[in-house]
């Protein structure tokens, strides 16, 4: 579904396919302890093996992985996987680099470009996600973009001591077509 690695731009970000010259900005990513408490990511990453990661992702045509870049320097990324292809749908997750490039828009336009492109040339129905109940900023852009909650995972995350609700949203397509006014 995913075998095309479009580069998508925009007026802020321009999305492209992830690649081993993204691996540092990925690192920076990982460690930002604002960004792993935003994520649920408890464990750091390793530079090997994200170069590796990164290198690996052309080539897997069931999820499409993006570099977020604002002005040629990598912000974040953005991700379309686990394709259920049966049921037309599949997971979205996005994650920017740090407070460095919060509020600037970014994550927004980014979301819009991928469910555009998603909705226009796949065939996909349904575009999931889950947010963890504390991260309001996030929750509202995602709202904004058209995803609507679905119900909540209870303590799905464990964070300094403290259970954390996991907030399951989701885009259908017939929303997406008509927030859009486009046809996919």
């Amino acid at each position: 579904m995913f075998a095309d690695k479009p580069t998508l731009s925009g007026e802020r970000v321009t999305l492209v396919p992830v690649g081993p010259e993204h691996v540092e900005g990925l690192v920076e990513l990982i460690s930002d302890p604002e960004v792993r408490r935003l994520t649920g990511s408890h464990a750091g990453v390793d530079a090997g093996l994200a170069r590796h990661w990164y290198a690996t992702r052309a080539g897997h045509a069931d999820r499409l992985d993006l570099a977020i870049t604002a002005g040629g320097a990598y912000v974040g990324e953005i991700v379309l996987n686990e394709v259920d292809t049966a049921n037309l749908s599949c997971n979205m997750r996005i994650a920017l680099i740090g407070p460095r490039v919060f509020g600037k828009g970014y994550g927004s336009e980014a979301i819009e470009l991928v469910l555009s492109h998603a909705f226009r040339t796949t065939p996909l129905h349904r575009i999931r996600l889950g947010v963890y109940a504390f991260n309001d900023r996030a929750r509202h852009v995602y709202e904004k973009a058209g995803f609507v909650a679905e119900g909540v995972e209870r303590d799905a995350l464990l964070w300094d001591g403290a259970w954390h609700d996991c907030v399951l949203m989701a885009v259908l397509r017939p929303e997406w077509q008509a927030r859009s006014g486009r046809l996919a």
